[in-house]
């Protein structure tokens, strides 16, 4: 798998599952959308942690830089 995201990208991720899991642990969200949270920010978790996002390519995106 090659790399397709940029720091910016995976950063922002974080925030987002940071955001998840406190509005879960606060009681916030519950039930189904607790579970839904739960799911994505793993989700987010695994894919700023490698680097790759499958969507990403499926659609060709990439957001990191280019080396050469």
């Amino acid at each position: 798998m090659k790399k397709n995201m940029g720091s910016i990208d995976r950063i922002v991720r974080l925030v987002i599952v940071a955001a998840l899991v406190a509005l879960y642990a606060t009681g916030t969200v519950t039930s189904l959308w607790g579970t839904v949270a739960l799911v994505a920010a793993g989700i987010f978790t695994l894919t700023s942690l490698t680097g790759f996002c499958p969507i990403y390519a499926i659609f060709g995106v990439k957001t990191c830089k280019v080396t050469s």
